[in-house]
């Protein structure tokens, strides 16, 4: 079993392991001191679960190295918010260290908004490796893959939302909160999903650009 997991491990491409090795480093780093324990398994769970089957999963389904590198970027994103449980991402003291000036006063933002960022880049970069998952692996046409991409963010994103939605029914009170990033923002999940969108068309148009 060792053996073949070792086997797997070394028939990816090298570019593909060091960045399985460099996000792992990345969830670690996240967990030292981590200020929100209890949400920690929750936020990091799945990623760890793809680090761990990645070698299977592109055994499985191989992607090529620049659609790895979409999804390596999403996972750093999301590593980075699950942290400070998305809602508390101090960029604001990271902008004002570096510069003297705060990002949420250059834009006029009232609430944190990397989870919006995230939402975004879910779309901006996962656009790419399901357009060629549903190429290599079900056989569909280049610009009905493109559509088929387009159509799973909007359906990855919904889902998303309903399962933090069914969260905050089943969770107590403040973890809900915590978890979810609402923030007071009643249209959140619809903000998020047209986030999302607009990052899947971004893609959608350059990758049109890029081939026509």
């Amino acid at each position: 079993m060792i053996a073949g997991a070792v086997a797997m491990w070394k028939a990816l491409p090298i570019a593909q392991r060091r960045m399985i090795v460099l996000l792992a480093a990345a969830i670690g780093l996240a967990n030292i001191a981590q200020p929100y324990p209890d949400l920690a398994p929750l936020q990091h769970g799945p990623t760890v679960a793809l680090v761990l089957t990645a070698p299977w999963l592109l055994r499985r389904w191989s992607l090529s190295t620049s659609s790895i590198g979409c999804i390596w970027l999403f996972l750093l994103l999301h590593t980075v918010g699950a942290r400070w449980i998305y809602s508390y991402v101090p960029y604001d003291d990271w902008a004002r260290a570096l510069s003297g000036h705060d990002i949420s006063s250059l834009f006029g933002m009232t609430r944190n908004g990397y989870d919006r960022l995230v939402h975004f880049g879910f779309g901006a970069l996962l656009t790419l490796p399901i357009a060629e998952a549903a190429r290599r692996h079900g056989g569909l046409p280049w610009r009905w893959s493109l559509a088929f991409a387009f159509a799973m963010i909007g359906l990855g994103s919904a889902v998303y939302e309903i399962f933090e939605w069914l969260l905050t029914l089943l969770a107590a009170g403040e973890t809900a909160d915590y978890y979810n990033g609402q923030q007071g923002d009643v249209w959140d999940a619809q903000k998020d999903m047209a986030a999302a969108q607009v990052g899947s068309a971004l893609a959608l148009i350059a990758l049109l650009r890029r081939r026509g």
